[in-house]
């Protein structure tokens, strides 16, 4: 007959099973895709890196860029409308918005105050952080 005391089965649980097999799947993969860039034919193909200046930008050094357009409007003592940077960048008015909230205000942390004028025609300006509106 059986014994009535049989040794204790480890039971492994579904999330440790799992994690072994992925680690297991994530190395192999990692190990054949260093073979696969190792070969001799490769590394001929590719020159090694240097440390030298990149080169110069097909734009030029003298060119601003869009977000200095934007910022030097913004700085202007009337500010700009949405539609005058749409025309300086070329951008879509959401792309302009976006940009406003996200570089302008987070990014750099500069106050954009926003104003009604007499036109009814709203426009942005980078003010100082006493003008913040409540």
């Amino acid at each position: 007959m059986a014994n009535s005391n049989p040794e204790p089965v480890h039971i492994q649980s579904l999330s440790e099973s799992s994690s072994e097999i992925s680690t297991s799947t994530r190395d192999a993969a990692a190990t054949s895709k260093h073979r696969r860039h190792s070969s001799k034919a490769s590394s001929a193909a590719i020159p090694p890196m240097s440390v030298t200046t990149p080169p110069a930008s097909k734009h030029g050094a003298d060119r601003p860029t869009k977000a200095d357009l934007i910022l030097k409007k913004l700085k202007s003592a009337k500010g700009a409308t949405i539609e005058a940077m749409m025309e300086a960048t070329g951008w879509q008015a959401h792309s302009v918005r976006g940009f406003l909230s996200g570089t302008v205000k987070k990014k750099l942390c500069l106050v954009v105050t926003s104003e009604i004028g007499k036109d009814g025609v709203r426009r942005y300006r980078i003010g100082t952080s006493g003008e913040a509106e409540g």
